[in-house]
């Protein structure tokens, strides 16, 4: 099994980056996939930076699912944190799995469903306002 995952996948999957819930977060994002059970969790602190742009101060996610979904989740964290939300909204499932160095195509569902859960809490912290 380990042959089919990069080593970047697997690293992610032993250690997550950002995993956790986090207490009263700004916007909170929830997407799952029925067909394979796969749920995640996006939650985001949204501050002002310098030129008073909402950008994600602290992003944390909580998944079920596959080595591929969390490893997909820590990625997205990753690649959110510290963005403003106008960069963090064109991060694509092809931008987390190029960074994971490729998942197995009959994983890339993986990688839309993070993608889809930090755009769904982008959305969710806009609507408030």
């Amino acid at each position: 099994m380990n042959s089919t995952y990069s080593k970047k996948v697997l690293e992610l999957f032993k250690n997550p980056k950002n995993m956790g819930e986090m207490k009263n977060p700004d916007a909170v994002g929830q997407v799952g996939n029925p067909n394979c059970g796969d749920i995640m969790k996006i939650f985001l602190k949204i501050n002002k930076n310098k030129s008073n742009q909402d950008y994600i101060k602290d992003i944390k996610f909580q998944t079920m699912g596959c080595i591929a979904a969390i490893s997909t989740s820590s990625m997205i964290t990753e690649l959110a944190k510290g963005k403003t939300l106008d960069k963090a909204k064109k991060i694509t499932n092809q931008d987390v799995a190029e960074s994971l160095k490729g998942l197995p195509p009959i994983k890339m569902h993986c990688s839309n469903l993070a993608a889809d859960a930090l755009h769904k809490a982008i959305k969710n912290f806009e609507n408030k306002k």
